[in-house]
């Protein structure tokens, strides 16, 4: 499932691609994809420009120039790909906004969404997240990836949280530490894979209760939300699937994932054999013997 850094890195390159061109076309070939009847859609989105792209959490926000907005989420499988029909991968493509001769094709959209909205409605929807994950990193001087979050007209994201801040969060949250950290309305935008490697940089195994961190462990926790995510954004996300031809960033932090998918592999800092641990409905991978 598409995280952060993935839909950071889409907004960031798809920006200089769309961003003031004229929709030429739009289609869509599965209505339950989106949230209006297919004309409806068409006939709102046809012709109208992107003025800007903003991400909140998982989501993305296409700003149309009508006001309008298109909210996007992936869930589970979904991707996306720009360019030429005949260099798309060989995968159902559920909407296609049309640029001339190039395309942005919304691929598996299953369980994925890509509602028209207006801002109100974005905002009625985002409000609901937690603080942006991707905001530690300017509170503690990281990287700045996600400075144009919002839903647009009147909507701002909700700003990072400092480390005294985290702290009063964490002693308000029950529960285990993986599932606390892939709640949306607790942090927006961590899930399976990035929740795991937070762990591993702070040495925590994913299985710990919130209540059980000490102050240190903690601080520790806070700092590795920072790094992780904007290492993860500067590698591209582990998505492996180009954004398009040539994309030589899509998908560069799946080779530096220390933990995730990787079970009996050596850990990297300890070399003893990696375990998968599922905690709830979720799988999870961290290393028992440098984590505690």
């Amino acid at each position: 499932m598409p995280e952060m850094p993935e839909m950071e890195t889409y907004r960031q390159q798809l920006i200089p691609r769309i961003v003031g061109r004229p929709l030429t076309q739009v289609e869509v070939t599965r209505e339950h994809s989106i949230n209006v009847p297919v004309s409806e859609f068409i006939k709102r989105v046809s012709g109208k420009r992107i003025t800007d792209i903003r991400r909140r959490g998982k989501h993305l926000l296409f700003l149309l120039d009508s006001k309008d907005i298109l909210l996007l989420h992936l869930m589970l499988g979904g991707s996306l790909f720009w360019g030429r029909d005949e260099d798309k991968p060989k995968r159902t493509v559920q909407v296609r906004l049309s640029f001339g001769e190039e395309h942005l094709h919304f691929i598996g959209l299953r369980l994925g969404y890509l509602h028209l909205v207006s801002a109100a409605e974005a905002k009625e929807r985002l409000d609901k997240l937690g603080p942006e994950a991707l905001e530690f990193t300017a509170a503690s001087g990281g990287a700045t990836a996600g400075a144009n979050n919002g839903a647009g007209s009147g909507e701002t994201a909700k700003p990072g949280l400092t480390e005294a801040e985290f702290n009063r969060l964490v002693a308000e949250k029950r529960g285990k530490l993986k599932v606390a950290l892939t709640d949306q309305s607790f942090l927006a935008g961590i899930g399976n894979c990035y929740s795991d490697e937070i762990c591993f940089a702070a040495r925590i195994l994913p299985v710990r209760t919130l209540q059980s961190l000490q102050a240190a462990e903690k601080a520790s926790l806070y700092r590795s939300i920072s790094a992780v995510l904007g290492e993860g954004v500067r590698a591209g996300g582990y998505m492996e699937m180009p954004l398009y031809v040539g994309d030589q960033l899509t998908g560069g932090f799946n080779a530096l994932c220390r933990v995730y998918d990787r079970a009996y592999e050596p850990c990297l800092r300890c070399g003893a054999p990696l375990v998968r641990r599922d905690i709830g409905s979720r799988k999870s991978f961290c290393c028992e013997s440098c984590q505690s």
